[in-house]
């Protein structure tokens, strides 16, 4: 079973920055195409963006772009997602998943998921 693990989560202030990784320690990352996915309170699951194996093509939630930049290291066996100009409303319990497609960049297409890392934007 692949094993992803999210780190990098963390109380920012409106317009800071915050830099969340995902590995997956003993699995080759670069097998699969990756997605960041964020719940907030009371809300949907929502895809924020997902990238290919190789990491040449990504994609991201209208509400995110220009704002935040996934990437990968595959020989580092890490994605990441930096995430700049954070807005109270970027609050949420921030998912790393797995999967053989990255588009399309939704919940149900991914294979395995990590457990979470909070990210709370606020003054």
């Amino acid at each position: 079973q692949l094993q992803l693990v999210e780190s990098g989560g963390g109380l920012v202030q409106p317009g800071g920055s915050l830099r969340l990784s995902c590995a997956a320690p003993g699995f080759t990352l670069g097998l699969y195409a990756i997605g960041w996915f964020r719940q907030a309170a009371g809300k949907e699951r929502e895809g924020v963006s997902c990238i290919s194996t190789s990491g040449g093509t990504t994609d991201y939630g209208d509400s995110v772009k220009g704002r935040f930049t996934i990437s990968r290291d595959n020989a580092k066996n890490t994605v990441y997602l930096q995430m700049n100009s954070l807005k109270p409303e970027d609050t949420a319990i921030y998912y790393c998943a797995a999967g053989n497609l990255f588009r399309p960049c939704v919940p149900s297409a991914m294979d395995y998921w990590g457990k979470g890392t909070l990210v709370t934007v606020s003054s």
